[in-house]
């Protein structure tokens, strides 16, 4: 995957160096995402939602604790077997077969790959500016945010 990626060992000290800038910042990123970004995007919003459009607040709540933990782990963890056995359940519980199962909520019974891989997009340009919260070089910002 690495090498599909061109992630270098270079992109993996950029990327350490990213979660240590990110690491205080991961509730407010999240925020951002959820109130900025996903709330104002229909498809993407009635996943974390009951069917009828009603909120789901414990279910918001352990999932942004899980997007903070996923923004850590992208940076942090080590891409071992480990990691690699977590993102697939991480893929499994946006589908049918996980979906709602792990908080034992009702909402939407899974999310197509189409919203997942268009919020990755997504998540990534909001990123630049919480990598330079902390005065790192503008050349530094620019290789965390590449890697």
């Amino acid at each position: 995957m690495k090498v599909s990626a061109g992630f270098t060992d270079e992109d993996q000290c950029y990327l350490r160096l990213a979660g240590r800038v990110l690491a205080d910042q991961t509730k407010q990123i999240v925020e951002h995402w959820r109130s900025e970004i996903i709330a104002g995007i229909p498809n993407l919003a009635r996943h974390s939602h009951a069917p009828d459009g009603s909120p789901i607040p414990e279910y918001l709540a352990n999932s942004n604790l899980r997007f903070q933990q996923w923004i850590l782990d992208t940076c942090l963890r080590t891409y071992d077997q480990d990691w690699i056995n977590y993102q697939q359940e991480i893929a499994l519980r946006h589908t049918a077969a996980k979906k709602n199962k792990v908080d034992g909520v009702r909402s939407t019974p899974y999310v197509p790959l189409r919203d997942v891989m268009t919020f990755v997009a997504v998540m990534n340009m909001t990123m630049k500016e919480y990598l330079a919260a902390k005065g790192h070089p503008v050349e530094v910002v620019d290789k965390m945010h590449e890697a």
